[in-house]
């Protein structure tokens, strides 16, 4: 087994440390480490997940992990990354959001007892009462303005001068840094983690402890993870992706990673999964070798839809990819049809004009084809069954006569036609 240090050094986890004696800390000391989490919605997303991984590899190396849920700065919401103010939530929508936040928190960290056991916190609980004369007395005479200027996040902003930021994103870095002496005072944690456009808040909580405890806390930050070209990571066309199953399915969350680039599968195996190095330089060399069998990708997809849904769900969104182009198709359920043919087009269609049953006259399969568009005309629609490549729930029909009844229905009211490999449309009698 290789050592913390050395293992957070392959996966290319390691952006910045505020002090290179870190990696010996963290081969030889058991440290307290936190990280936060801002609820701004009611799920974590995929783009959290590098910050729960490291927690996670630290916490199996023997340091104590702190999730730190902002109940309290996300009133305020972190101007880092984002271009413009965000919308302030009301203190309903926080409660709901830091509730659903605090249970995906709890599968994904180890809350066993033991030295090593996760703690669970709401910043709220000494930010909420918190009186503004002492905060500014205590803990805003450390800071100059200038220093905070001069902070990346705050920077970007006020070079845009059409945008810039308001005095309540302006305070939340000195926020952030009192949440770090408040850790350092209740629990002994000298370790905070974040992204790389956390660096500024991190460092500045270190130099709230120095002053005012005099004590020594350190800062390590993570590279962002972003697509192979330079997009925010887990943002498609249909919106963000999100690890609850409400917002995001199991299946969907599966093929976000199934679907993953060669140029970056590998990066995200190391950051995302805690697969060995061997088994990801198999995956690497396999990859290079064969990409068109996207070993990697199932590997890394699986690895993360088991570690965020269990292993039961990821059997399942396995079965349900499998059943794209295979006849299991008929054996899914309705919610899982739909997520697997959520992007195909779609039609609905009268019931009544399915036969009985095998024999019993209905529709025709050369009608369905030219109806729904996959095909331009009924005469096209034939010569398609004729050359094999018109197939009803994924099982190929080669008669031209062929008609459709309700017992092809799947899930008692849904049928996948489909033309040649690719073309597949969904039709939902009602």
């Amino acid at each position: 087994m290789p050592q913390l240090s050395e293992d957070l050094r392959f996966r290319g986890a390691v952006h910045q440390m505020t002090d290179p004696d870190l990696e010996r800390r963290l081969d030889t000391e058991q440290l307290t480490v936190y990280s936060g989490f801002d609820p701004t919605a009611d799920s974590l997303h995929v783009g959290h997940l590098l910050q729960i991984c490291t927690l996670r590899r630290l916490q199996l190396a023997g340091h104590r992990p702190i999730a730190l849920a902002g109940g309290g700065t996300g009133f305020i919401g972190d101007p880092g990354g984002k271009s413009e103010e965000r919308v302030l939530l009301s203190a309903d929508e926080l409660a709901r959001n830091v509730a659903g936040v605090r249970v995906q928190l709890e599968t994904l960290l180890d809350f066993s007892s033991g030295a090593s056991s996760a703690i669970l916190l709401d910043n709220a609980a000494w930010l909420a009462d918190m009186r503004l004369i002492p905060f500014l007395r205590d803990v805003g005479k450390h800071f100059t303005v200038n220093q905070m200027v001069g902070k990346e996040s705050v920077r970007a902003r006020l070079e845009r001068p059409e945008q810039g930021i308001s005095f309540t994103e302006f305070s939340y870095m000195l926020l952030q840094a009192y949440d770090f002496l408040r850790l350092f005072d209740d629990h002994g944690c000298r370790l905070q983690i974040g992204g790389s456009d956390q660096w500024g808040n991190i460092t500045l909580g270190i130099d709230l402890i120095r002053r005012l405890r005099g004590g020594e806390a350190f800062g390590l930050t993570t590279p962002l993870l972003v697509k192979a070209d330079g997009g925010k990571f887990g943002k498609t066309e249909q919106g963000t992706v999100w690890l609850g199953r409400e917002r995001t399915s199991p299946y969907q969350l599966y093929q976000f990673f199934v679907r993953s680039e060669d140029a970056t599968v590998g990066t995200h195996l190391r950051l995302l999964t805690f697969l060995d190095h061997d088994a990801i330089h198999a995956l690497d060399a396999e990859t290079a070798e064969h990409p068109e069998r996207r070993s990697a990708q199932r590997a890394l997809a699986r690895a993360v839809c088991t570690m965020v849904h269990g292993e039961d769900e990821t059997q399942r969104a396995e079965r349900a990819a499998a059943a794209l182009f295979g006849e299991e198709v008929a054996e899914l359920d309705e919610a899982t049809l739909l997520d697997v043919f959520g992007d195909a087009p779609s039609t609905v269609m009268n019931r009544s004009r399915l036969g009985a049953g095998p024999g019993a006259g209905g529709l025709l399969l050369v009608d369905a084809l030219s109806e729904t568009g996959l095909v331009a005309s009924k005469s096209r629609a034939r010569s398609t069954i004729e050359q094999g490549g018109a197939y009803v729930n994924n099982r190929r029909v080669a008669e031209v006569d062929a008609v459709l009844s309700t017992a092809d229905l799947i899930a008692g009211s849904y049928l996948v036609l489909r033309r040649g490999r690719k073309d597949h449309h969904l039709v939902r009698f009602g």
